[in-house]
């Protein structure tokens, strides 16, 4: 759950300090995930830039770390576009009615791609493959994934049984023969993806372009490849969607504090890249990808002083 993850000694800011806390947390999702690897690396960063301790937790991913936000329980988090529009309509799946009206944007992630995949004596090949019964693995119920994934096969005429569970559980029971397709949606490439490349032999599929212009059509995504070579065994590209993912604060973390983590995110890109792959997208000028939650006055006054206009419907 919660841990500790750096302190560095303290550097000198021009920002007044004095309404800092004592420490920061981000929430991320489960183990073996994007956000779990890409979560921690950004919150050390930061901590060891800012001299000040901040901690992960693993959750179940954006549905909860907005809430978790709007709460208070957590300082900072991850969440992609789709779970975030509802939130702050009241239409999160974890607190139905309740407006998330405390989140603010800080940057820009990266896109997350949904992908599939499968035993490669499983028989499957492609979605139309997939017969009635099949167990499939959809992710945390709080997660993108666990969210998206059972609307996509739904929507498709799937009747098959959704399993919730972690990137590194899923993985396990794949590979165990407990859940027939393992299906999820990150920043590429999945850390547990390239487990399962690594040790055993797998088939990756996508959709076809009716199918994947049928899931834009009725889900809050957009069109999206994911790359030939992005796992060793993955020899063509294969027709994906995506969703935007954004850091998200709390409205009443500090403004200075907020500053100074958009800084150091923003202006440390080869850093990030050396955190995960995915990072090659979170540059500040893909700031405009957020349409809808509001930004933290910390982040808007970062951005404008680098250039980067913030829609006044927009300013938090």
């Amino acid at each position: 759950m919660a841990g500790a993850i750096g302190l560095a000694a303290p550097a000198v800011f021009a920002e007044d300090k004095s309404d800092w806390p004592d420490s920061f947390s981000v929430g991320t999702a489960s183990q073996g995930g994007t956000y779990f690897v890409y979560g921690a690396g950004w919150a050390n960063m930061v901590s060891e830039a800012l001299g000040i301790p901040g901690g992960t937790e693993v959750t179940g991913g954006p549905v909860q770390n907005a809430a978790l936000v709007q709460t208070g329980e957590l300082d900072m988090a991850m969440v992609t576009m789709g779970p975030a529009f509802d939130a702050i309509n009241g239409e999160s799946a974890l607190a139905p009615g309740l407006k998330h009206d405390k989140i603010r944007a800080i940057f820009p992630m990266y896109k997350t791609g949904f992908h599939a995949v499968t035993l490669a004596g499983s028989g499957i090949s492609s979605f139309a493959d997939i017969p009635d019964g099949t167990v499939v693995g959809v992710g945390p119920a709080g997660g993108t994934p666990g969210t998206y994934w059972p609307r996509i096969l739904e929507g498709m005429g799937k009747n098959v049984e959704f399993r919730n569970g972690g990137a590194a559980d899923l993985a396990g029971q794949l590979q165990d023969g407990l859940i027939d397709v393992y299906t999820w949606a990150g920043g590429l490439p999945y850390p547990a993806f390239s487990q399962l490349d690594a040790q055993t032999d797998v088939t990756y599929f996508g959709f076809t372009p009716e199918e994947q212009g049928e899931v834009v059509a009725t889900q809050p995504v957009a069109t999206f490849t994911i790359p030939a070579g992005t796992y060793p065994s993955l020899e063509d590209d294969q027709l994906s969607v995506s969703m935007w993912n954004f850091a998200i604060a709390h409205a009443d973390v500090p403004e200075s504090l907020v500053y100074e983590v958009v800084k150091t995110v923003m202006t440390s890109n080869p850093q990030m890249l050396e955190i995960h792959k995915a990072a090659a997208e979170t540059l500040p000028e893909n700031f405009d990808k957020n349409t809808f939650i509001p930004w933290h006055p910390g982040a808007v006054r970062w951005f404008e002083e680098n250039g980067f206009d913030i829609p006044d419907e927009l300013k938090g």
